[in-house]
This record gives C-alpha cells, sequence and structure tokens, in this order.
C-alpha cells in the first residue's frame, strides 16, 4: 500500500491499510488513520493527527510550520477528523502558540483545489470550501457552512453554520448562521433556504429563520436591539439559540 518512491519517517505512525502514493513524503510525527489514502506528491509534516478515511489529492502540503514571523518553531499541532476529501494543492498550516496552538478540520468536509487553510483555523463538519477559497489565520467555519470559489476570509472572522458565501466574497466581518452573503466587501443577500431544506429544516422553522433574517437586516434596529428581539421570536425547538449564541460572541461584528 506504500509506494516505492514514498519517504516516510520512521516515527510516522500509518495505519496498515493507508495507501502512499508515488513520491509523497511524511514527516515525523505524523499520524494517518486507517482507509486514508495520498495520492502522488502529497507532503504530509508533523506533529499533525490524521483520522479515518481521509483522502488527499496530488500535490497537497499538509501539516506545514504556519505562515506567521512569530512562530519560532514551537511543536504546535494540525487535527484532521474522518472522512474528508482534499482536493489538489491543498494547504494547511500548523497552529501557533498565540492562539490554539492547533489548526483542526472536523469530518465529511469537502476541501477543493487550491484552498488555504492557515494556522489556528478551526472547521467544523460537513463543510463546502471551494476552490482556490483562502482563509487566513484564526478563522472558524462552522458546521455546514459553504464557501464558493475564491472566498477570501481575514483574519480573526467567524463563519455562522448553514451559511453560505458566494463566488468570490470578500468577508472582512462574521457571517451569521443561515444567511446568504456575497461581493466585494461581502454583504447579505437573504437566508440560505435551499441548503436548510436539505438538510430538513420543516416550514416552521424557515419562516422563524426568515422572521430573524429581517429583524437582524431590515428593521433597522440596532445589533443588541436585534439580539434581544430575537430571544423572544426564538420556539421551543431552539431554532434560533445557535445564531443567538453566534452573534453574542461575535468580536468584529456581522456582514451588513
Amino acid at each position: 500500500m506504500i509506494h516505492s518512491t514514498a519517504v516516510i519517517d520512521p516515527s510516522a505512525n500509518i495505519a496498515p491499510n493507508v495507501k502512499i502514493g508515488a513520491f509523497c513524503v511524511v514527516g515525523a510525527d505524523v499520524t494517518i488513520g486507517s482507509g486514508s489514502v495520498l495520492e502522488a506528491h502529497v507532503v504530509v509534516q508533523g506533529p499533525t493527527e490524521i483520522g479515518l478515511n481521509n483522502h488527499f489529492f496530488p500535490f497537497g502540503s499538509i501539516g506545514a510550520a504556519p505562515q506567521d514571523k512569530k512562530y519560532d518553531n514551537e511543536p504546535t499541532l494540525l487535527i484532521i477528523g474522518d472522512n474528508n476529501t482534499f482536493r489538489e494543492n491543498v494547504t494547511i498550516n500548523r497552529g501557533t502558540t498565540q492562539d490554539l496552538g492547533k489548526t483542526v478540520v472536523g469530518c465529511d468536509n469537502w476541501i477543493m483545489a487550491g484552498v488555504h487553510i492557515a494556522h489556528d483555523c478551526v472547521i467544523g463538519n460537513h463543510c463546502i470550501l471551494a476552490n482556490a477559497t483562502a482563509l487566513a489565520g484564526h478563522v472558524t467555519v462552522n458546521d455546514w457552512a459553504i464557501l464558493g470559489g475564491y472566498t477570501l476570509v481575514h483574519q480573526y472572522c467567524h463563519i455562522g453554520e448553514h451559511s453560505f458565501c458566494g463566488m468570490g466574497s470578500v468577508i472582512n466581518q462574521d457571517v451569521p448562521n443561515f444567511v446568504i452573503v456575497s461581493g466585494n466587501l461581502a454583504g447579505p443577500r437573504g437566508i440560505n433556504l435551499e441548503g436548510l431544506k436539505r438538510r430538513n429544516f420543516t416550514r416552521e422553522q424557515l419562516s422563524l429563520i426568515k422572521k430573524a433574517y429581517r429583524t437582524l437586516y431590515r428593521t433597522g434596529n440596532r445589533f443588541e436591539e436585534a439580539i434581544k428581539e430575537l430571544e423572544g421570536l426564538n420556539d421551543g425547538f431552539n431554532t434560533l439559540g445557535s445564531l443567538i449564541d453566534f452573534l453574542k460572541k461575535s468580536e468584529r461584528g456581522i456582514v451588513r
């Protein structure tokens, strides 16, 4: 399962049924879980922990040192969960001691060609990052978010769950849950209705999320007033709970 031209550091912990293609390099302190595949010319540097059934396409650079001048060779981490796909030329850097000390990619994500995930980013589960999306350091992308091709995200921004960022978006503030944004600079364009339908949100929940969007963007409320009104709108299923929490924790302000 390991091509004869691959270079594997003796300290790497490779599960027995991992496939490693031609001219791959796997460095020290790398763990790769069962069922994972490295196609030709993938470089994985450590410390990096890779879970089960991940598929890396050619010319990826996984776990390289962060692009941060303050980095002084501290032993920071990259942690990748299970069942992710990383297409050609994806780059993911380890964390820094100035933040989490680790970069984290969850499970069941689809990371397309040319994506860059910088130091200390946290990617949730079931996310799609389309071609040439670039995340600066310390960015958080929550579950089920979709970032269209060539999206650029400023450092420390948070992308809310079930949100959708249109192709070529330039994002310099937080994107709330459920919201579609696009443009340079990105602005709100409505709710991610089709995505929410595909994830089995009920008609009643969709109606409530539409009301939440109007409260946040159409009524002229101040930010704090909008949050209080959302708390009053929330239903017994806590449909708006994660949105309210997201807004309360926002430090950069939201896309307006």
